[in-house]
């Protein structure tokens, strides 16, 4: 991804008034990643299912390749659908498994919160540059 949001085609970018600073995106995505972390643990110890790793598996290349597509592609339209679609794919496992996970769950409302956010200042580069 090379420097991400510290990366000099990043921040010459016209971005979202409610883009946090650089430092925040590292922070945010360790959390996120921990607690996904737990959160996937626990549901591959309930369900064992190959729908499970599947969606594990598009989630993991959704999110790997939006780095490389808008960072460092600077694709920010091939990223906007990307994120979109790596939002839809979280968002569906956050419902899919809440009523197996309970009160686990919230440990998946990070990411989905996160995704939003991000999709939000993807769109906004897209449409304001």
């Amino acid at each position: 991804m090379g420097n991400g949001p510290s990366s000099s085609w990043y921040l010459e970018q016209n971005k979202a008034p409610w883009t946090p600073p650089g430092w925040v995106f590292g922070a945010a995505w360790t959390t996120i990643m921990i607690c996904f972390s737990f959160y996937m643990a626990h549901l591959l110890q309930l369900k064992k299912q190959t729908l499970v790793l599947s969606l594990f598996t598009v989630q993991f290349l959704l999110n790997v390749s939006w780095n490389y597509v808008f960072f460092n592609q600077h694709l920010v339209a091939l990223g906007l659908i990307n994120i979109v679609l790596l939002t839809l794919v979280v968002t569906y496992v956050l419902f899919r498994f809440k009523d197996a996970l309970k009160t686990k769950t919230w440990l998946l409302v990070p990411y989905a919160v996160w995704l939003l956010i991000a999709t939000s200042l993807n769109a906004y580069i897209l449409f304001n540059n």
